[in-house]
């Protein structure tokens, strides 16, 4: 998800969805279908959506930041309804609902939104000093501060490593709990600065903490063991011909979900390696819907975060 920035002249952050038209023309292929969006952010692709469905159609949105719950309470359309939950629970709200196997698309525009982003109280952002969170859903779990000030060494440098693909991680978390003997860490700029001061190495046109702070962000959130979850999940409540459509932001979450619909399209996702089969008998439960799909250049000049948005699309067979 990523959006332009704050109006002034608003007290909302405004949403401009990646990849909209593409994502919705590819998502919706039966105008009288159930939909569902799973990271519906600020509701730019809901909305569309909407637009595209006839009047027996019907749109689930699920989000776990409270902010975009409040959002969507703006939609008044009896087709629509709004859960708010992790992702990764999609089958199980789809099963509330009584849509699980019968779904006509299910759309993943993963990762942080840039109101997240934008609002300094927060706590994603390192160019704007808010309180150190982190969490999109700010009433569970443990925030960015907390974890933190009591991670080990390696446990930091790992997240920044793996999640970051940080290459000075363990620099940057020696720097960090060397400093936090002193003071605990509250605030987004101080942590920043403690990195950026403790960086070797800046890459031309980022700042340094650019990668640690996506490291803890995607940890604090359990980022990735959502997206996981939330694949499998949606490929399980699609009905057969649906249609699954993900938006990803950098090469961690694309390379799950470029592995994901290549294992469901060879059909080798759950077999042991060597098990002798004829060509019918693999289980081919995807079909890819084209090849990966970039923003047009247009799009990127107005709307810089899109630059690393890959979108992905497939069918489900059966």
């Amino acid at each position: 998800m990523t959006t332009s920035p704050p109006d002034a002249d608003s007290s909302i952050y405004r949403h401009a969805s990646v990849l909209l038209d593409g994502a919705v023309d590819t998502l919706v292929h039966d105008p009288d279908g159930v939909y569902v969006d799973g990271t519906f952010g600020r509701g730019g692709h809901s909305r569309l959506i909407l637009e595209r469905l006839g009047s027996a159609g019907r749109l689930l949105a699920i989000d776990r930041d409270p902010q975009a719950i409040a959002e969507a309470a703006r939609i008044d359309d009896p087709r629509f309804t709004i859960a708010q939950a992790e992702f990764a629970r999609l089958g199980e709200i789809a099963a509330q609902h009584d849509l699980h196997g019968r779904l006509s698309g299910v759309l993943l525009d993963v990762g942080v939104s840039s109101p997240q982003l934008d609002d300094p109280e927060r706590g994603f952002s390192f160019l704007r000093d808010g309180p150190l969170d982190m969490r999109m859903d700010p009433t569970q779990g443990q925030s960015a501060a907390d974890w933190i000030a009591t991670a080990s060494e390696a446990d930091i440098a790992r997240v920044f490593k793996s999640y970051g693909e940080e290459r000075y991680a363990r620099r940057l978390a020696r720097a960090i709990v060397a400093r936090r003997q002193e003071r605990a860490f509250e605030r987004t700029g101080d942590l920043a600065e403690v990195i950026k001061e403790a960086h070797p190495a800046w890459e031309k046109g980022k700042h340094p903490a650019t990668r640690a702070f996506q490291g803890l962000r995607i940890h604090v959130n359990g980022e990735l063991d959502q997206l996981d979850a939330a694949l499998a999940a949606a490929l399980d409540a699609l009905a057969p011909g649906g249609h699954l459509v993900v938006i990803s932001f950098h090469s961690l979450e694309d390379r799950r979900v470029k592995r994901f619909i290549r294992d469901h399209v060879r059909g080798d996702a759950q077999l042991p390696r060597g098990i002798p089969l004829r060509d019918d008998q693999i289980p081919r439960r995807l079909e890819a819907l084209g090849k990966a799909r970039r923003p047009s250049a247009q799009e990127i000049d107005g709307n810089p975060r899109a630059r690393s948005a890959v979108m992905r699309a497939a069918r489900k067979r059966y």
